[in-house]
Protein backbone atom coordinates (compact mmCIF):
# COMPACT_ATOMS: atom_id res chain seq x y z
CA UNK A 1 0.00 0.00 0.00
CA UNK A 2 1.91 3.56 -1.00
CA UNK A 3 1.38 6.78 1.02
CA UNK A 4 -1.93 7.65 -0.81
CA UNK A 5 -4.06 4.80 0.50
CA UNK A 6 -4.87 6.48 3.76
CA UNK A 7 -6.30 9.07 3.12
CA UNK A 8 -8.91 7.32 0.73
CA UNK A 9 -8.99 4.54 3.46
CA UNK A 10 -10.44 6.81 6.35
CA UNK A 11 -12.78 8.46 4.18
CA UNK A 12 -14.11 5.23 2.77
CA UNK A 13 -14.19 3.91 6.08
CA UNK A 14 -16.46 7.28 7.46
CA UNK A 15 -18.42 6.48 4.53
CA UNK A 16 -19.72 3.16 4.92
CA UNK A 17 -20.78 3.84 8.19
CA UNK A 18 -23.45 5.72 6.78
CA UNK A 19 -25.65 2.78 6.17
CA UNK A 20 -27.38 4.95 2.82
CA UNK A 21 -29.46 2.15 1.80
CA UNK A 22 -31.85 3.69 -1.02
CA UNK A 23 -34.62 3.42 0.94
CA UNK A 24 -33.24 5.67 3.61
CA UNK A 25 -31.82 9.15 4.01
CA UNK A 26 -28.62 9.64 2.81
CA UNK A 27 -28.67 12.89 4.12
CA UNK A 28 -26.13 12.21 7.18
CA UNK A 29 -23.11 11.33 5.23
CA UNK A 30 -24.15 14.31 2.70
CA UNK A 31 -24.02 16.68 5.34
CA UNK A 32 -20.94 15.36 6.52
CA UNK A 33 -19.04 15.70 2.86
CA UNK A 34 -20.58 19.50 2.96
CA UNK A 35 -19.07 21.02 6.26
CA UNK A 36 -15.57 18.61 5.02
CA UNK A 37 -16.09 20.93 1.54
CA UNK A 38 -16.97 24.00 3.93
CA UNK A 39 -14.25 23.69 5.80
CA UNK A 40 -11.98 24.17 3.27
CA UNK A 41 -13.90 27.11 1.46
CA UNK A 42 -15.96 25.29 -1.31
CA UNK A 43 -19.80 25.72 -1.11
CA UNK A 44 -22.32 22.78 -1.69
CA UNK A 45 -25.38 23.09 -3.98
CA UNK A 46 -27.69 20.55 -2.64
CA UNK A 47 -31.20 18.89 -4.72
CA UNK A 48 -33.72 16.99 -2.87
CA UNK A 49 -36.10 14.57 -3.71
CA UNK A 50 -39.85 15.32 -2.79
CA UNK A 51 -39.56 14.47 0.88
CA UNK A 52 -36.65 16.20 1.48
CA UNK A 53 -34.93 13.23 3.16
CA UNK A 54 -32.18 12.52 0.42
CA UNK A 55 -30.10 14.91 -1.20
CA UNK A 56 -27.82 15.41 -4.36
CA UNK A 57 -24.61 17.23 -4.03
CA UNK A 58 -22.53 19.31 -6.70
CA UNK A 59 -19.40 20.99 -5.59
CA UNK A 60 -16.82 22.80 -7.84
CA UNK A 61 -13.19 23.50 -6.94
CA UNK A 62 -11.45 25.60 -8.73
CA UNK A 63 -12.11 28.81 -11.46
CA UNK A 64 -16.18 29.31 -11.51
CA UNK A 65 -16.33 30.64 -14.98
CA UNK A 66 -15.43 27.50 -16.47
CA UNK A 67 -16.96 24.20 -17.21
CA UNK A 68 -14.16 22.21 -16.32
CA UNK A 69 -14.97 18.08 -15.48
CA UNK A 70 -17.33 16.55 -13.61
CA UNK A 71 -16.48 13.50 -11.21
CA UNK A 72 -19.81 11.80 -10.21
CA UNK A 73 -21.01 9.15 -8.23
CA UNK A 74 -23.74 7.89 -6.24
CA UNK A 75 -24.00 7.47 -2.29
CA UNK A 76 -26.89 5.10 -1.94
CA UNK A 77 -26.23 1.26 -1.56
CA UNK A 78 -28.18 -2.47 -2.13
CA UNK A 79 -30.11 -3.95 1.21
CA UNK A 80 -27.82 -6.53 3.31
CA UNK A 81 -30.36 -8.20 4.58
CA UNK A 82 -30.70 -12.05 3.63
CA UNK A 83 -26.53 -11.96 2.95
CA UNK A 84 -24.58 -14.01 4.97
CA UNK A 85 -21.61 -11.28 6.04
CA UNK A 86 -18.87 -12.57 8.24
CA UNK A 87 -18.26 -8.78 9.50
CA UNK A 88 -20.75 -5.85 9.83
CA UNK A 89 -21.53 -4.44 6.63
CA UNK A 90 -21.12 -0.51 7.95
CA UNK A 91 -18.06 -0.81 9.77
CA UNK A 92 -14.91 -1.04 7.19
CA UNK A 93 -12.65 -3.80 7.81
CA UNK A 94 -8.83 -3.81 6.16
CA UNK A 95 -7.71 -7.54 5.76
CA UNK A 96 -4.33 -9.39 3.17
CA UNK A 97 -5.19 -5.98 1.04
CA UNK A 98 -8.86 -5.62 0.96
CA UNK A 99 -11.24 -3.31 2.52
CA UNK A 100 -14.96 -4.59 2.99
CA UNK A 101 -18.06 -3.12 3.99
CA UNK A 102 -21.47 -2.13 2.20
CA UNK A 103 -20.55 0.18 -1.11
CA UNK A 104 -16.69 -0.07 -0.92
CA UNK A 105 -16.83 -0.90 -4.07
CA UNK A 106 -19.92 -0.04 -5.24
CA UNK A 107 -19.08 2.85 -5.14
CA UNK A 108 -17.74 4.79 -2.45
CA UNK A 109 -14.54 3.92 -2.83
CA UNK A 110 -14.47 6.12 -5.93
CA UNK A 111 -15.74 8.93 -3.95
CA UNK A 112 -13.36 8.38 -0.78
CA UNK A 113 -10.31 8.56 -3.52
CA UNK A 114 -12.03 11.77 -4.89
CA UNK A 115 -12.73 13.60 -1.01
CA UNK A 116 -9.41 12.25 -0.51
CA UNK A 117 -7.94 14.78 -3.19
CA UNK A 118 -10.06 17.85 -2.82
CA UNK A 119 -7.33 19.51 0.02
CA UNK A 120 -4.36 18.97 -2.76
CA UNK A 121 -6.86 20.67 -5.26
CA UNK A 122 -7.52 23.54 -3.28
CA UNK A 123 -4.11 24.06 -2.93
CA UNK A 124 -3.44 24.12 -6.45
CA UNK A 125 -3.72 26.32 -9.08
CA UNK A 126 -6.30 24.74 -10.77
CA UNK A 127 -6.86 26.16 -14.81
CA UNK A 128 -9.45 23.99 -15.18
CA UNK A 129 -12.65 22.96 -12.50
CA UNK A 130 -13.04 19.78 -10.87
CA UNK A 131 -16.47 19.39 -10.16
CA UNK A 132 -18.33 16.51 -7.79
CA UNK A 133 -21.63 15.19 -7.97
CA UNK A 134 -22.72 13.09 -5.39
CA UNK A 135 -25.99 12.11 -6.15
CA UNK A 136 -28.76 9.59 -4.56
CA UNK A 137 -31.20 6.44 -5.74
CA UNK A 138 -28.69 5.39 -8.66
CA UNK A 139 -29.54 2.32 -7.12
CA UNK A 140 -33.02 2.24 -7.64
CA UNK A 141 -32.96 3.49 -10.97
CA UNK A 142 -30.60 6.45 -11.35
CA UNK A 143 -33.63 8.25 -10.01
CA UNK A 144 -31.39 11.43 -7.99
CA UNK A 145 -29.46 12.30 -10.62
CA UNK A 146 -32.20 13.79 -13.11
CA UNK A 147 -32.75 16.68 -10.38
CA UNK A 148 -29.00 17.36 -10.21
CA UNK A 149 -28.80 17.65 -13.66
CA UNK A 150 -32.03 19.75 -14.38
CA UNK A 151 -30.88 22.23 -11.67
CA UNK A 152 -27.72 22.18 -13.44
CA UNK A 153 -29.44 22.75 -16.75
CA UNK A 154 -31.68 25.36 -15.27
CA UNK A 155 -28.54 27.35 -13.83
CA UNK A 156 -26.31 26.78 -17.08
CA UNK A 157 -24.19 25.60 -15.32
CA UNK A 158 -23.50 21.75 -17.17
CA UNK A 159 -19.80 20.95 -16.72
CA UNK A 160 -17.94 19.66 -19.79
CA UNK A 161 -17.06 16.28 -19.41
CA UNK A 162 -17.87 13.65 -16.94
CA UNK A 163 -16.36 10.29 -15.72
CA UNK A 164 -18.50 8.33 -13.29
CA UNK A 165 -16.70 6.51 -11.15
CA UNK A 166 -18.53 2.77 -11.02
CA UNK A 167 -15.99 0.00 -10.65
CA UNK A 168 -14.24 -0.98 -14.12
CA UNK A 169 -10.75 -2.22 -12.38
CA UNK A 170 -9.88 1.37 -13.39
CA UNK A 171 -10.46 0.47 -17.56
CA UNK A 172 -12.11 2.57 -19.35
CA UNK A 173 -15.65 1.69 -19.98
CA UNK A 174 -17.34 3.86 -23.08
CA UNK A 175 -20.46 2.04 -23.00
CA UNK A 176 -23.10 0.33 -21.00
CA UNK A 177 -26.98 -0.59 -21.43
CA UNK A 178 -29.83 1.16 -21.11
CA UNK A 179 -33.12 -0.28 -19.04
CA UNK A 180 -36.56 0.07 -18.96
CA UNK A 181 -38.21 -2.00 -15.90
CA UNK A 182 -41.94 -2.02 -15.54
CA UNK A 183 -44.98 -4.12 -13.24
CA UNK A 184 -47.57 -6.08 -14.96
CA UNK A 185 -50.49 -6.03 -12.80
CA UNK A 186 -53.08 -8.19 -14.13
CA UNK A 187 -56.65 -8.16 -12.40
CA UNK A 188 -59.35 -10.96 -12.79
CA UNK A 189 -62.38 -12.02 -11.11
CA UNK A 190 -62.13 -14.35 -8.00
CA UNK A 191 -64.47 -17.49 -7.66
CA UNK A 192 -64.72 -20.91 -6.22
CA UNK A 193 -61.87 -23.62 -7.89
CA UNK A 194 -64.73 -25.96 -8.83
CA UNK A 195 -66.72 -23.07 -11.10
CA UNK A 196 -63.33 -22.35 -12.58
CA UNK A 197 -64.90 -20.81 -15.65
CA UNK A 198 -67.30 -18.60 -14.09
CA UNK A 199 -64.08 -16.97 -12.85
CA UNK A 200 -61.28 -15.40 -14.77
CA UNK A 201 -57.64 -16.37 -14.11
CA UNK A 202 -54.99 -13.62 -13.57
CA UNK A 203 -52.36 -15.60 -12.90
CA UNK A 204 -53.00 -17.24 -16.15
CA UNK A 205 -53.37 -14.79 -17.89
CA UNK A 206 -50.34 -12.68 -16.30
CA UNK A 207 -48.67 -16.35 -17.80
CA UNK A 208 -49.41 -16.08 -21.49
CA UNK A 209 -47.76 -12.60 -21.01
CA UNK A 210 -44.58 -13.85 -19.27
CA UNK A 211 -44.01 -16.84 -22.14
CA UNK A 212 -44.41 -14.20 -24.42
CA UNK A 213 -41.38 -11.99 -22.82
CA UNK A 214 -39.65 -15.80 -22.60
CA UNK A 215 -40.03 -15.78 -26.09
CA UNK A 216 -38.76 -12.23 -26.86
CA UNK A 217 -35.63 -12.97 -24.72
CA UNK A 218 -35.04 -16.48 -26.66
CA UNK A 219 -35.30 -14.25 -29.85
CA UNK A 220 -32.63 -11.80 -28.75
CA UNK A 221 -30.29 -14.04 -28.08
CA UNK A 222 -30.93 -15.81 -31.53
CA UNK A 223 -31.24 -13.39 -34.05
CA UNK A 224 -29.87 -9.68 -32.21
CA UNK A 225 -28.56 -6.68 -33.11
CA UNK A 226 -25.69 -8.08 -31.11
CA UNK A 227 -22.52 -5.96 -30.20
CA UNK A 228 -19.86 -8.41 -29.26
CA UNK A 229 -18.50 -5.83 -26.65
CA UNK A 230 -21.03 -6.59 -24.32
CA UNK A 231 -21.68 -9.73 -22.42
CA UNK A 232 -24.37 -10.93 -23.51
CA UNK A 233 -24.01 -9.33 -26.98
CA UNK A 234 -27.56 -8.76 -27.35
CA UNK A 235 -30.49 -6.78 -25.58
CA UNK A 236 -32.37 -9.10 -22.43
CA UNK A 237 -35.18 -9.59 -21.26
CA UNK A 238 -35.76 -11.03 -17.79
CA UNK A 239 -38.82 -11.70 -15.64
CA UNK A 240 -37.68 -11.06 -11.66
CA UNK A 241 -40.37 -11.67 -9.47
CA UNK A 242 -44.50 -13.20 -9.72
CA UNK A 243 -46.93 -12.92 -6.94
CA UNK A 244 -50.35 -13.55 -7.57
CA UNK A 245 -53.22 -15.74 -5.59
CA UNK A 246 -54.17 -16.33 -2.31
CA UNK A 247 -55.63 -20.44 -2.59
CA UNK A 248 -55.23 -23.17 -4.80
CA UNK A 249 -59.23 -23.55 -4.18
CA UNK A 250 -59.40 -19.44 -5.21
CA UNK A 251 -59.40 -18.59 -8.67
CA UNK A 252 -57.47 -15.65 -8.60
CA UNK A 253 -58.08 -12.54 -8.92
CA UNK A 254 -54.67 -10.66 -8.88
CA UNK A 255 -51.05 -11.70 -10.36
CA UNK A 256 -47.71 -8.86 -10.24
CA UNK A 257 -45.07 -9.39 -12.14
CA UNK A 258 -41.99 -7.27 -12.59
CA UNK A 259 -39.77 -7.43 -15.79
CA UNK A 260 -37.29 -5.75 -17.40
CA UNK A 261 -35.64 -5.35 -20.91
CA UNK A 262 -31.36 -4.61 -20.78
CA UNK A 263 -31.30 -2.69 -23.66
CA UNK A 264 -27.97 -2.47 -26.41
CA UNK A 265 -27.24 1.54 -26.96
CA UNK A 266 -29.27 2.65 -29.56
CA UNK A 267 -32.25 -0.30 -28.61
CA UNK A 268 -35.20 2.03 -27.56
CA UNK A 269 -37.36 0.45 -24.58
CA UNK A 270 -40.80 1.49 -25.67
CA UNK A 271 -40.10 -0.14 -29.32
CA UNK A 272 -39.37 -3.48 -27.24
CA UNK A 273 -42.17 -2.98 -25.00
CA UNK A 274 -44.43 -2.32 -27.90
CA UNK A 275 -45.64 -6.04 -28.63
CA UNK A 276 -45.96 -7.18 -24.97
CA UNK A 277 -48.54 -3.99 -24.70
CA UNK A 278 -50.51 -5.47 -28.08
CA UNK A 279 -50.66 -8.45 -26.63
CA UNK A 280 -52.23 -7.35 -23.25
CA UNK A 281 -54.46 -5.08 -24.62
CA UNK A 282 -55.65 -8.32 -26.64
CA UNK A 283 -55.78 -10.07 -23.44
CA UNK A 284 -57.55 -7.72 -22.18
CA UNK A 285 -60.21 -7.29 -24.64
CA UNK A 286 -61.03 -10.78 -24.20
CA UNK A 287 -60.94 -10.87 -20.57
CA UNK A 288 -63.21 -7.83 -20.18
CA UNK A 289 -65.39 -9.99 -22.79
CA UNK A 290 -66.08 -12.24 -19.50
CA UNK A 291 -66.11 -9.38 -16.66
CA UNK A 292 -65.77 -5.14 -17.27
CA UNK A 293 -63.54 -4.90 -14.43
CA UNK A 294 -60.91 -7.13 -15.36
CA UNK A 295 -57.35 -6.51 -17.48
CA UNK A 296 -53.58 -6.10 -17.51
CA UNK A 297 -52.44 -3.02 -16.81
CA UNK A 298 -48.05 -1.93 -16.72
CA UNK A 299 -46.24 0.86 -13.94
CA UNK A 300 -43.04 1.94 -14.91
CA UNK A 301 -40.46 1.16 -12.28
CA UNK A 302 -37.29 2.74 -13.69
CA UNK A 303 -35.94 3.63 -16.53
CA UNK A 304 -32.29 5.07 -17.72
CA UNK A 305 -30.78 5.32 -21.01
CA UNK A 306 -27.67 4.03 -22.34
CA UNK A 307 -24.22 4.86 -23.21
CA UNK A 308 -22.14 4.91 -26.35
CA UNK A 309 -19.28 7.14 -26.24
CA UNK A 310 -17.26 7.15 -29.22
CA UNK A 311 -13.79 5.47 -29.32
CA UNK A 312 -12.22 8.40 -30.71
CA UNK A 313 -14.04 10.77 -28.18
CA UNK A 314 -11.55 13.53 -26.72
CA UNK A 315 -12.32 11.99 -23.00
CA UNK A 316 -11.60 8.20 -24.14
CA UNK A 317 -8.22 9.51 -25.36
CA UNK A 318 -7.84 11.47 -22.04
CA UNK A 319 -8.89 8.70 -19.81
CA UNK A 320 -7.18 5.88 -21.32
CA UNK A 321 -4.01 8.01 -20.54
CA UNK A 322 -4.80 9.11 -16.85
CA UNK A 323 -5.61 5.47 -16.37
CA UNK A 324 -2.69 3.60 -18.52
CA UNK A 325 -5.17 1.41 -20.24
CA UNK A 326 -4.50 0.50 -23.68
CA UNK A 327 -7.97 -0.29 -24.64
CA UNK A 328 -11.62 0.29 -23.67
CA UNK A 329 -14.47 -1.87 -23.27
CA UNK A 330 -18.50 -2.10 -22.72
CA UNK A 331 -20.18 -3.33 -19.64
CA UNK A 332 -24.13 -4.71 -19.50
CA UNK A 333 -25.06 -3.06 -15.77
CA UNK A 334 -25.84 0.34 -16.09
CA UNK A 335 -24.85 3.56 -14.36
CA UNK A 336 -25.73 7.36 -14.43
CA UNK A 337 -23.24 8.23 -17.43
CA UNK A 338 -25.95 7.72 -19.72
CA UNK A 339 -28.00 10.80 -18.60
CA UNK A 340 -25.26 13.00 -18.58
CA UNK A 341 -25.01 12.54 -21.98
CA UNK A 342 -28.21 12.58 -22.89
CA UNK A 343 -27.87 15.97 -21.08
CA UNK A 344 -25.06 17.33 -23.85
CA UNK A 345 -21.91 16.39 -21.79
CA UNK A 346 -20.09 14.19 -23.02
CA UNK A 347 -19.50 10.68 -20.35
CA UNK A 348 -17.22 8.33 -19.46
CA UNK A 349 -16.98 5.25 -16.59
CA UNK A 350 -13.98 4.39 -14.68
CA UNK A 351 -13.41 3.47 -11.34
CA UNK A 352 -11.91 1.61 -8.19
CA UNK A 353 -13.42 -2.04 -7.52
CA UNK A 354 -14.48 -5.30 -9.86
CA UNK A 355 -18.25 -5.21 -10.61
CA UNK A 356 -18.26 -8.90 -9.45
CA UNK A 357 -17.50 -8.08 -6.02
CA UNK A 358 -20.83 -5.62 -6.06
CA UNK A 359 -23.88 -5.99 -4.33
CA UNK A 360 -22.61 -9.58 -2.11
CA UNK A 361 -21.91 -10.34 1.08
CA UNK A 362 -18.57 -9.44 1.74
CA UNK A 363 -18.27 -6.87 -0.71
CA UNK A 364 -14.64 -5.72 -0.77
CA UNK A 365 -12.60 -3.37 -2.80
CA UNK A 366 -8.39 -4.21 -3.23
CA UNK A 367 -6.48 -1.45 -1.62
CA UNK A 368 -4.50 -1.76 -4.67
CA UNK A 369 -7.43 0.12 -6.88
CA UNK A 370 -8.00 2.96 -4.52
CA UNK A 371 -3.97 3.54 -5.06
CA UNK A 372 -4.76 2.90 -8.84
CA UNK A 373 -7.64 5.42 -8.58
CA UNK A 374 -5.59 7.88 -6.45
CA UNK A 375 -3.09 7.80 -9.38
CA UNK A 376 -5.47 8.26 -11.75
CA UNK A 377 -6.81 11.40 -9.87
CA UNK A 378 -2.90 13.08 -9.50
CA UNK A 379 -2.83 12.47 -13.83
CA UNK A 380 -5.85 14.31 -13.70
CA UNK A 381 -5.13 17.00 -11.17
CA UNK A 382 -1.54 17.78 -13.42
CA UNK A 383 -3.92 18.75 -16.38
CA UNK A 384 -6.22 20.71 -14.54
CA UNK A 385 -3.40 22.90 -13.09
CA UNK A 386 -1.56 23.23 -16.99
CA UNK A 387 -4.98 23.50 -18.16
CA UNK A 388 -4.73 20.88 -21.13
CA UNK A 389 -8.17 18.80 -20.15
CA UNK A 390 -10.10 18.95 -23.27
CA UNK A 391 -12.32 21.15 -22.39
Amino acid sequence: MTARAPDAVGWLSRLIAHPTVSRDSNLALIDEVRDFLDGLGIASDLTFDEAGRKANLYATIGPADRRGICLSGHTDVVPTEGQAWDTDPFAAVVEDGRLYGRGSCDMKGFLAAVLAKVPQWVRSDLKIPIHLAFSYDEEVGCIGVRRLIADLQDRGATPALCIVGEPTEMKPVTGHKGKLSLRGIVTGLECHSSLAPQGVNAVQYAAEVIVALKRMAADKAAAGPFDPAFDPPHTTVHVGTVTGGTALNIVPNDCRFDFEFRLLPGEEGEAQFAPIRDLAERLTAEMRARHADTGIRFEEIARFPGLALPEDHPLTTLTKALSGANDTGKVSFGTEAGRFQNAGVPTIVCGPGAIAQAHKPNEFVALSELDRCSAFLDRLTERAVAGTLPV
